[in-house]
């Protein structure tokens, strides 16, 4: 594929994500149009809005699963390795907003997205046992309150940059929001 070519598949998945997000029902020529391209170019790639969708699901995808290897969550520091993973991961929340419970009816994409939960869970063990975590919490209390702070962050802090939106989770997770 010609790298204008790809450009232009990859900025249809991005804004197809961004404008589905927004309104699950917009046309395709609307994202098209939105896009820069025609909606030739779109429908000679997907021929069905479900193939669209499909797409938009693998790219977000990759983009977590690029996003864990990044972070090095097995072998990084733990507090080094959480923050290189919340701040992609914000990254990859505000590129790749999708409606989770849609891209999950999917058995292949619920398998990804499986184990890359399964991965960021071992870290979350990993740092309670080096005592980053306090230990005693609720079972899996961190894994559920994580995925929330950041999206939270990336949906209701738009302009913030990756960086300091991952230091407002990272603070939040590990000293909550009081002074003691």
């Amino acid at each position: 594929m010609r790298a204008d070519a790809a450009r232009n598949i990859q900025t249809v998945l991005t804004t197809g994500a961004r404008m589905l997000a927004a309104d699950p029902g917009v046309s395709i020529a609307a994202i098209a149009a939105e896009a820069g391209v025609d909606r030739r170019t779109v429908y000679r790639r997907f021929s069905s809005r479900e193939e669209l969708l499909s797409a938009i699901y693998e790219a977000r995808l990759d983009a977590v699963e690029r996003a864990i290897a990044d972070a090095r969550l097995r072998e990084a520091p733990v507090p080094v390795a959480l923050h290189r993973y919340v701040e992609n991961v914000i990254d990859v929340n505000r590129t790749w907003p999708v409606d989770l419970a849609r891209m999950l009816a999917d058995d292949a994409s619920r398998t990804r997205r499986d184990a890359s939960v399964a991965e960021v869970d071992a870290f979350l063990r990993r740092a309670e046992d080096e005592g980053l975590l306090r230990a005693g919490l609720p079972d899996g209390w961190a894994a559920t309150l994580l995925p929330e702070l950041m999206h939270l962050v990336a949906r209701r802090m738009p302009d913030l940059d990756p960086g300091p939106a991952a230091d407002i989770v990272v603070e939040t997770l590990l000293h909550g929001l009081g002074r003691i």
